[in-house]
């Protein structure tokens, strides 16, 4: 006899816990999502290419678990999609972060700490919703010059990477039109469970949303104010005060100021400086929490040179190896294979 109701779903919640426990230490799964029909701006699909060129998996094998690259999906290419008011791609960015969801949720119920990189920004629909079908009591650190939470009623651009985060939130959902492409997307985050990081262009729209919702943030000048280091503790205290669950970390390669970062679609002055932005997933891997993260827009083809692609690619690997422990102190080893005094001795003779 199939089970239902109460103890179904207890059982459930418990299995899917125990996932996300599993999945914080066992294993890293990198999966690439070449798109970018969330904006107008050729060459974002290009981003898992050279995040991967420039030694992410090398550098990820020379943690502490075994590193699994999944490969890009492949995303169908539809024929027709009109616009949805002033809202480009809207199925085709649908589809695609269908396609996403489950590959993320397959990933983590697997076990795996996801690494999904980008590609744009609005692939993190797809990816945190994935990852809360796993882990439904899940919270959101949203690094990003941005707060991607206008609706297609509050958009300039219509643009759905800057749109993503109100297709999560609970809050938001009598604010959100039915977007085609869309229909499989249900509402799972409270605006509680969320904190932004780097804040520095924000539309007007975005700004009512945050302040009617109560939506923590920290803006650039936030950071300037507090210190980086206060403001991750105030973050997490935050998110993991009430108890400790499963982090999202969603990271928009232009939280970093242009002059580290210049190869991306949307750069904004101002921004995190290298200490700053390693510092975040420095302490968000210190929790022992991480379950997922996103990594996204970087764009080469936006790079004035191959140095500023390849600075901007190297950047990306930085931040996602410190989220899964490297450390500015370099490569750590076990006290056995640390020599002895006697064998020090043994050699100089």
């Amino acid at each position: 006899m199939a089970l239902r109701g109460p103890l179904f779903r207890l059982l459930r919640t418990q299995l899917s816990q125990h996932t996300c426990q599993q999945s914080r230490a066992h294993s890293v799964a990198v999966l690439g999502a070449p798109f970018s029909k969330g904006q107008k701006r050729r060459g974002v699909e290009h981003g898992p290419k050279v995040i991967r060129d420039a030694g992410l998996i090398e550098r990820l094998s020379n943690l502490d678990y075994p590193v699994h690259d999944f490969g890009d999906l492949s995303f169908p290419r539809l024929e027709k999609d009109e616009p949805f008011m002033h809202v480009p791609f809207p199925r085709t960015v649908g589809t695609a972060n269908k396609l996403l969801s489950g590959a993320v949720s397959s990933a983590v119920g697997a076990g795996h700490t996801l690494v999904m990189l980008g590609g744009d920004h609005s692939l993190a629909i797809g990816s945190v919703a994935g990852h809360a079908q796993q882990c439904p009591d899940l919270c959101l650190i949203w690094v990003d010059a941005h707060a991607d939470v206008n609706t297609p009623l509050t958009s300039p651009s219509g643009n759905l990477h800057g749109q993503s985060v109100a297709f999560m939130l609970k809050e938001l959902q009598d604010k959100m039109p039915d977007i085609p492409g869309f229909s499989w997307m249900k509402p799972f985050l409270s605006s509680r469970d969320l904190v932004y990081i780097g804040l520095r262009d924000v539309d007007p729209g975005e700004l009512c949303i945050l302040k009617n919702l109560g939506i923590q943030y920290f803006s650039m000048r936030d950071i300037d104010r507090l210190g980086i280091q206060r403001v991750m503790e105030v973050t997490l205290d935050h998110l993991l005060a009430r108890k400790q669950r499963p982090i999202h970390l969603s990271f928009d390669i232009d939280a970093f100021d242009p002059s580290l970062a210049p190869a991306t679609g949307t750069p904004v002055n101002g921004g995190l400086t290298y200490r700053e932005g390693i510092y975040i997933p420095e302490e968000i891997h210190n929790t022992g929490l991480l379950s997922a993260m996103d990594l996204v827009e970087v764009n080469p083809v936006l790079g004035a040179s191959r140095e500023a692609v390849e600075a901007t690619a190297a950047l990306a690997v930085d931040v996602i190896a410190s989220s899964l422990g490297q450390t500015r102190l370099g490569a750590h080893a076990t006290l056995e294979e640390i020599p002895s005094a006697k064998d020090t001795e043994q050699l100089r003779l």
